[in-house]
């Protein structure tokens, strides 16, 4: 790929004395590929291949100074400790010999557990309780502070000893060093009362140890106008920190915990609008993070006064993002969807919906095995694949890249199958993207698509190969009654037109809390539904969701006409209504609704192919069994690669 040299963000950029080859920042993020404290081999792989994409900077994350500052897995790395160096070495090269800068950013967790609980008890500035938190913190006292600029100075030196070329100092997102920046948070009486004293002393501290290596600090912009830590504060805050202790650049994002990661609800850019407000106030380089996506979004940026535009979650959907971009490819991008599933649940490590290629350690990709109906058959000829959802179109996108002849069938007038319905809810338009990344590639690739009619039997029998990628479809609800009921899927088609006549809708959920049920909730709120009910027999609303999903969800739902009754469910209708029976002590209420949503059980849909002699036919994705976007992506690649015969067991 050649360079664009029209753009901005492909220009170098000199960074405290070292030369970035273009303006585009991976950003702190990690995988948890660490096992007791040490990034291990599948560590320096991911940030290996990232790097070779073509980001000018990579800034890793994940990153701790002290043991109190660790969670049980143990799966942040103990940058404090000099044994894991050569674990941290092999990470540093990685980036490195891929031609990126490689910056370390070092974190304190404070008063916020992630979550997860910690064998320690939570300090900060000030007794002041996290949000995000049951109870408040322990204050450090005054020695303890000048123990956690020691803590900093020694992550930092060790850092650079294992061939980093810099470190970020993290002060934003509600961690430690953003609790004693904020003025809501930071209420004490001593030295450390200043909020720039410790962000400040820490600074100094590891300029004695790495020199004039490049040194940032990352800050967030706080939601709520008594955040103590607002754009407003940020403004005033930087330019007095940079004169009391110079720092290399600022990494200015938005966002606390669960709330940093932004879900599909978000575009465009948060700070884009506060580029040059930033650039106003802020004389040291300037990067600005979070939420861009596009080429034209990095570049606005740019042209308001950044010098760099740093992502994280497009590096993990595709490492190539940069280089792709940069060429005026962007067509090619596989896109983050934001659905902040995969990256977020690290189980056991970071991965990706949309990305096959991430897969846990010891495998080189996600593990996915097709279904395998038929023996191999004879023959070379093309490949018919039914079905143009995620796995059919991933499947089919695999087969034409290694130069199989291959053609896509699908009933339905649009291609995309479960991920197009999905993207018709509100706020929920990242999976139209993944579509139109998907059957834009194979248009690119000249793979024939044929929407709107199953093939006939004589159709198929030119195709020596069968992939079945025909998805699932919603049973419905047995319930007897006079209501008007729909399931989840018809009422997404279809809410925009009966939500007008049926205003008070209720939504049945099937009680695993997933988006089915969230999504017919959401589009009856936007269509104008003067109330919504959500009934579901388990414990509460949403609860399947990650927490960052499931918090901003709550947060865009405050103050609108919806009520959840959980632990109940529906045993009949009436014309005016539901009677819902309490499914602990059996009580019958009636509920008022104009229309009922069911969340029912999804179906395989595996269609009656009777193949030929010669044809080896495989099941993927839902018409094998139900379940996530990434199983089915993740299966379409495999049968691919299965046909091409690089596995010669699938």
């Amino acid at each position: 790929m050649t360079e664009r040299t029209d753009l901005a963000m492909a220009a170098p950029f000199v960074l405290g004395g070292l030369t970035l080859p273009n303006r585009l920042v991976a950003t702190a993020h990690a995988t948890a590929a660490v096992t007791d404290g040490a990034p291990t081999e599948t560590d320096a792989a991911y940030w290996r291949r990232l790097a070779q994409g073509g980001a000018g900077m990579v800034i890793t994350g994940g990153t701790a100074v002290a043991p109190e500052s660790t969670l049980p897995r143990r799966y942040l790395t103990e940058a404090w400790r000099p044994e894991i160096k050569e674990s941290v070495r092999r990470r540093a090269e990685a980036i490195t010999d891929g031609g990126a800068v490689a910056i370390a950013q070092l974190v304190h967790l404070g008063r916020e557990t992630l979550g997860a609980g910690t064998y320690y008890a939570p300090v900060s500035a000030a007794a002041v309780r996290s949000p995000r938190e049951a109870t408040a913190p322990r204050p450090l006292s005054t020695e303890e502070v000048r123990d956690v600029v020691d803590a900093f100075r020694i992550s930092a030196a060790n850092s650079v000893q294992a061939g980093f070329h810099g470190v970020e100092l993290h002060a934003g997102h509600g961690y430690l060093l953003a609790q004693f920046l904020s003025r809501a948070n930071n209420t004490r009486d001593d030295t450390y009362g200043d909020r720039l004293a410790l962000l400040s002393q820490i600074i100094d501290a590891i300029r004695v140890e790495i020199g004039e290596l490049p040194i940032g600090v990352r800050v967030s912009v706080e939601p709520g106008e008594d955040s103590g830590l607002g754009l407003d504060d940020l403004i005033e805050l930087l330019p007095r920190l940079c004169t009391a202790s110079p720092f290399a650049y600022v990494n200015i994002t938005t966002g606390v915990r669960n709330t940093y990661v932004p879900d599909m609800a978000t575009a465009p850019p948060p700070l884009l609008a506060s580029v040059a407000r930033l650039r106003a106030a802020v004389a040291l380089p300037l990067l600005v993070s979070q939420g861009f996506r596009s080429a034209a979004d990095i570049e606005r940026a740019l042209g308001a006064g950044a010098d760099l535009v740093g992502m994280a979650r497009p590096f993990i959907a595709d490492p190539d993002f940069a280089r792709k971009v940069m060429a005026g490819e962007e067509r090619a991008v596989r896109p983050c969807t934001s659905c902040n599933e995969g990256c977020r649940t690290f189980e056991p490590t970071g991965s990706c919906s949309v990305n096959p290629e991430l897969g846990p350690p010891g495998a080189a990709t996600r593990p996915a095995v097709p279904l395998l109906l038929t023996r191999r058959g004879a023959g070379s000829r093309p490949v018919a694949v039914l079905g143009a959802g995620p796995a059919g179109m991933e499947c089919a996108m695999a087969l034409a890249r290694a130069g199989a002849e291959v053609t896509v069938f699908d009933r339905a007038p649009e291609a995309g199958g479960q991920a197009r319905l999905a993207a018709l809810a509100p706020h929920r338009s990242g999976w139209q993207t993944f579509v139109d990344f998907q059957r834009g590639r194979l248009a690119d690739l000249g793979v024939r698509v044929l929407l709107g009619a199953s093939p006939a039997a004589d159709e198929l029998d030119a195709y020596a190969h069968l992939v079945l990628a025909t998805g699932a479809e919603e049973g419905d609800v047995p319930l007897t009654g006079e209501l008007p009921t729909l399931t989840s899927t018809d009422f997404l088609r279809r809410h925009a037109d009966v939500v007008p006549s049926a205003p008070r809708v209720a939504v049945l959920d099937d009680g695993f809390g997933w988006w089915q049920g969230i999504s017919a909730a959401e589009s009856a709120l936007t269509a104008g539904a003067r109330e919504v009910t959500v009934i579901t027999p388990g414990t509460g609303f949403a609860t399947g969701l990650s927490p960052e999903n499931r918090t901003q969800l709550m947060n865009r739902l405050g103050g609108l006409p919806l009520r959840v009754i959980a632990m109940s469910t529906v045993l009949s209708t009436a014309a005016d209504g539901v009677r819902l029976h309490h499914i602990l002590d059996g009580h019958e209420t009636h509920l008022a609704a104009d229309v009922l949503v069911t969340v029912g059980v999804r179906h395989p849909r595996l269609p009656d192919v009777r193949p030929a002699a010669h044809q080896t036919v495989r099941a993927v994705g839902d018409c094998v069994v139900p379940r996530r976007i990434a199983h089915a992506v993740a299966e379409g690649r495999a049968a691919a690669e299965a046909v091409v015969g690089r596995d010669d067991e699938r």
